[in-house]
């Protein structure tokens, strides 16, 4: 689609105004004008009859009283009761002659005659045309200089869009950081000024989230297939071995590499569940939302804890309920339950309130400076045996319920660390 630019638009559209706004302007002067002109000549005629009334009242003499009502464009006949013709020799009404005839009433000599007054209306025509002119003169005059007067204006008034156009075409060649700043955001162009510059400063934000982020799933996908290296690595190394022993390979030996490679398979099966699940919650999760009861779910949990690490107490308190993902919800505590049995805890206790879940443990507990990087994905903490997905996997659940998780001290300054689930409240 091509269009013509901003200056031309503008210039022409003035100009198009210009062409009906002057034509239109002039018919109405004309007009004025020439309806005034007959009425001033129609005037004149009529006041020099009403003084010739009045000399004639006065007696005066037929000469003076022709004298006297003489006037420029004015022709003057005076045609007394005997005939006598004084002034001008009269002509003929019509054409371009414009006459006004009168009978004087009073007066020795100028009773009962003839006052013929007449004007050439060439006069008023020659003036007219002479208007015309000057119009069609001054209204072309206009629009030339009206035309040269935008095309000069409107480099200076569209000098912002300039600058905006030079400022994109500068971002395209890669420099950044350049604003336009205008002085005023009260006008069109400064409002439009200010609203490139806001959208600048979001392109480049968004921009710079975009390197962030891409460089964040650049070191997860490392990470990621490093710790997917050490399980098929295993793997191949566990059935390679088994085939270069073969058949007479002794029984224990075999059992050995057989559960070597069940091992691994199911390590690298818990990382990959694990890097879903967290492709998932970047999706958005789809929660089944209901009523849980926490009190529940957390026994539920006790008990399980309870039957693969017998070593290990749990001691739940206190009730309540919640909106949530009953599974979702029971996930998140079986990996805080998992991360304390991996670090050594002998007790764990589970506290139920209205605002979530406090699980707290006797391990060794979590440092302030890493508290808030062993929630990041695949970071492993010196106790830890897993691939470091657990804490983010269920720190992205409770976001996504609209609550968190969070970790720090005991509240009793007992050795330890205290996990805090935060869900919203029930309404």
């Amino acid at each position: 689609m091509r269009t013509a630019s901003l200056r031309v638009r503008v210039t022409l559209t003035a100009i198009a105004v210009l062409l009906v706004v002057l034509p239109v302007t002039g018919l109405v002067v004309k007009a004025v004008f020439d309806a005034q002109a007959e009425r001033s000549l129609d005037s004149l005629l009529t006041g020099r009859a009403q003084l010739a009334q009045q000399l004639a009242r006065q007696n005066v003499a037929p000469s003076n009283l022709v004298r006297r009502i003489d006037a420029d464009g004015v022709r003057v006949t005076l045609i007394l009761r005997s005939g006598q013709q004084l002034g001008a020799p009269p002509v003929d009404p019509g054409g371009t002659v414009r006459q006004v005839r009168a009978t004087l009433q009073t007066g020795q000599r100028t009773r009962g005659a003839t006052l013929l007054l007449s004007a050439d209306t060439a006069l008023l025509s020659d003036a007219s045309a002479r208007l015309r002119t000057v119009l069609l003169v001054s209204g072309a005059a206009a629009i030339l200089i009206t035309a040269l007067a935008l095309i000069i204006g409107m480099r200076f008034a569209l000098a912002p869009l300039d600058a905006m156009t030079g400022l994109a075409r500068s971002i395209v060649a890669g420099r950044r950081g350049e604003r336009l700043q205008p002085e005023r955001a009260d006008t069109e162009l400064g409002r439009t000024a200010a609203a490139f510059d806001e959208m600048l400063d979001a392109l480049e934000g968004a921009e710079g989230s975009a390197r962030r982020s891409e460089d964040r799933m650049r070191e997860f996908v490392a990470d990621a297939a490093h710790e997917l290296r050490t399980p098929v690595a295993g793997l191949q190394t566990a059935a390679e071995t088994l085939i270069q022993l073969g058949p007479e390979a002794p029984a224990e030996r075999r059992e050995e590499l057989e559960l070597l490679l069940v091992r691994e398979s199911r390590r690298a099966g818990t990382l990959v569940a694990d890097l879903l699940e967290l492709s998932r919650i970047d999706a958005g999760l789809q929660l089944h939302l209901s009523q849980v009861d926490l009190r529940h779910l957390a026994e539920a949990q006790a008990a399980r804890v309870r039957l693969v690490a017998p070593e290990m107490t749990v001691e739940v308190t206190g009730t309540a309920t919640a909106t949530g993902d009953p599974e979702r919800l029971a996930q998140i505590l079986a990996s805080l339950l998992d991360n304390a049995r991996q670090v050594g805890a002998r007790s764990v206790r589970i506290s139920v309130g209205p605002t979530g879940l406090l699980v707290e443990d006797d391990g060794p507990g979590v440092p302030v400076e890493v508290r808030e990087r062993i929630f990041h994905r695949l970071v492993h903490g010196p106790q830890s045996k897993g691939a470091g997905l657990g804490l983010a996997i269920a720190r992205g659940v409770a976001r996504a319920h609209g609550g968190d998780l969070t970790v720090a001290d005991r509240a009793d300054g007992r050795r330890g660390a205290a996990f805090r689930l935060a869900l919203p409240a029930t309404t």
